[in-house]
């Protein structure tokens, strides 16, 4: 499905990439005459979701007792990489260590003595939200440009900006804004038709030359990839920046143009339609004004780098809006396999963030590299429910 990973990663994917939503007062207020500086602006705070969570039981999660812990124990080491300096988390991924070659009884009795089970609700008190599915494609692709290889990948443009608010503002804790200079105002960056007519400067900045637009399309929404060169080689790239322009779904346009039905949305749909109108494509893709930018990533990655920072892991690792899960926890996920009621239910890690990812029951589920994981990242589109695991001592403050 067309579901948008971008801007800021699902994957890989840097921390905080965020674009803020005041963007538009924040650029008038650098267009306007500089003023001295005597508080912080009066503009009202960012109103991000509130931790909506409940202490639950291990009961409650369907099939903790017979779920195989032992791919998501992977993926939870992988979190500790990252996590073992933070407070919150020392004492149980220290004790990681002391556990060699568990089984999946030891790993029950780990969970359940070191964490507390928190379901998550949505703001209306719901407990069922939307879960996606993405995953890193294989592309044919050149260093060079070719007849046929002919669409450009992009490194990260030399007069791209991204500013840090919060350094500035405590409220706009972790939210960024990119942009460019003109003259001496910060403006919003090219958006992606601009980007495609060329009226930023971006020769030399290609990394590769790929065939097909609407695979390059896609291969921005998953954030990460591989590109199959001429000699058969492969190497990876995944997300390096945006250009800070929101995410606007194609396939939801393809609907409302009577195009497509609802149902036929997904990845594969629209790639069956861009093929038999080839002459519509680049006005469809210019609906959507996000566009990403890579970096080549070392061949000898595992797996596309996370927002975390650490690899993925194949079916266990979730992308989650970060202003709700905290990343790098374990997360029970309660949903079922793409267009079937067959129950999906383990535990899986939150590893990764997304451009559209948001919300609270909210998570996209990385399926992992190749066709396969492509057919199914794309038929997914599944109601689930959300378990956060939360160390003990470290558990999330609730309202009264």
């Amino acid at each position: 499905m067309d579901n948008a990973r971008n801007a800021g990663a699902r994957g890989t994917f840097v921390p905080a990439r965020r674009t803020a939503p005041l963007l538009l007062i924040f650029l008038a207020a650098c267009a306007a005459p500089p003023k001295p500086l005597v508080a912080p602006p009066t503009v009202a705070p960012v109103a991000l979701p509130a931790a909506p969570f409940a202490v639950s039981k291990w009961e409650m999660l369907p099939d903790w007792q017979t779920t195989d812990l032992q791919p998501a124990w992977t993926a939870f080491l992988q979190s500790c990489r990252a996590l073992k300096s933070k407070p919150s988390w020392q004492t149980v991924c220290a004790r990681t260590v002391e556990l060699a070659q568990p089984d999946n009884a030891a790993l029950r009795t780990f969970f359940e003595e070191g964490f507390t089970p928190y379901q998550v609700f949505n703001p209306d008190g719901s407990s069922q939200g939307l879960i996606t599915g993405y995953y890193e494609p294989k592309l044919a692709g050149s260093r060079i440009r070719t007849e046929r290889f002919r669409y450009p990948l992009y490194a990260v443009p030399d007069d791209l900006l991204t500013i840090d608010l919060g350094e500035a503002y405590p409220q706009l804790k972790d939210l960024r804004l990119r942009g460019r200079l003109q003259g001496k105002r910060v403006v919003p960056y090219y958006n992606r038709a601009e980007i495609e007519a060329g009226k930023t400067a971006l020769q030399g900045r290609e990394l590769f030359w790929v065939e097909n637009a609407v695979d390059l399309f896609f291969l921005q929404i998953q954030g990460s990839g591989r590109i199959e060169l001429p000699g058969g080689s492969l190497v990876k790239v995944g997300y390096a920046e945006q250009n800070g322009h929101p995410y606007i779904s194609i396939g939801k346009k393809l609907v409302e143009m009577g195009e497509l039905k609802i149902e036929e949305a997904s990845m594969q749909g629209i790639k069956g339609w861009a093929e038999r109108y080839p002459e519509k494509l680049p006005a469809l893709l210019a609906q959507n004004p996000s566009y990403v930018f890579f970096r080549e990533l070392p061949n000898g990655l595992s797996a596309p780098l996370g927002a975390l920072g650490v690899p993925l892991t194949e079916t266990y690792s979730i992308a989650v809006d970060p202003r709700t899960i905290p990343l790098g926890a374990p997360v029970f996920l309660a949903t079922t396999y793409p267009n079937t009621a067959e129950p999906l239910n383990r535990l899986m890690v939150a590893q990764d963030t997304g451009g559209a990812i948001k919300g609270a029951v909210r998570a996209d589920f990385f399926w992992g590299f190749g066709e396969l994981a492509g057919i199914q990242a794309g038929r997914m589109k599944q109601g689930g429910q959300m378990w956060v695991l939360f160390p003990k001592g470290a558990e999330p403050a609730l309202s009264p």
